[in-house]
């Protein structure tokens, strides 16, 4: 998500059906890929392999934390630079595997504190919410955020750094840190969805899809972890 697309033919260059087509494809794959990640985790928490990995995981939290923004970033990382339709559904499977697992212990927690899933039902509402309001304001402006890069990279690893902190010296993180984490996923979605808009070339739609789908995730850990505090 913090990756900044240059390419030699963006999608801003081609005619307006072809954008079209273009962006809705874009956003069938992000909805693709939540349904995917949906169904991966009714099956990890249903079948008890959730129960048995959160144990671990829950003991070692910030490493999870930490390990989560590296995945959301590899992942993204990796996929600009595959060129192969194949290759590039090869990552974004495997990236929306990987961000089910890590995100199942929080997911069971959740379920544990809430039976009754209204607590989940809740943040993900909050999320997409959010996530249609920033979308929509990037798409009617048509604002090219690409400056938001240089604010990305440095929160993240700012980000990490709180994260190192926590896990080296004990101190909590907070609810103050997921507020904050909440509005740079949100700086996120508006920099992925405008370099959907005007930075992409038209073969790459995996590829901006696995962007915004990390970016949303992103979003929905915090809004979730925000709710959990309450708790």
């Amino acid at each position: 998500m913090q990756d900044q697309v240059r390419y030699a033919t963006p999608v801003a260059a081609a005619s307006v059906e072809d954008r079209s087509e273009f962006i809705w494809k874009c956003y069938a794959h992000v909805v693709g890929g939540i349904l995917a990640f949906a169904a991966i985790e009714y099956y990890l928490i249903t079948s008890g392999v959730a129960a048995r990995i959160a144990g671990p995981m829950l003991n070692s939290w910030f490493l999870v934390l930490g390990a989560f923004m590296l995945v959301g970033w590899g992942a993204s990382h990796v996929a600009h630079r595959l060129e192969s339709k194949q290759a590039q559904y090869a990552a974004y499977a495997v990236f929306i595997v990987a961000e089910a697992l890590i995100f199942a212990p929080m997911l069971l927690l959740a379920l544990m504190l809430d039976p009754s899933g209204t607590m989940i039902q809740s943040a993900a509402a909050v999320t997409v919410m959010g996530c249609v309001g920033l979308i929509a304001t990037a798409m009617i402006t048509r604002k090219d955020f690409s400056f938001f890069r240089g604010l990305l990279v440095w929160g993240g690893m700012l980000a990490l750094v709180a994260i190192a902190g926590a896990l080296l010296f004990g101190f909590e993180l907070g609810t103050w840190f997921s507020v904050a984490m909440i509005g740079f996923a949100g700086v996120a979605v508006l920099y992925d969805t405008s370099n959907i808009m005007h930075h992409y070339p038209q073969d790459r739609y995996v590829a901006a899809s696995m962007g915004l789908f990390a970016s949303i995730a992103l979003m929905f850990w915090y809004v979730l972890q925000l709710f959990l505090s309450r708790d």
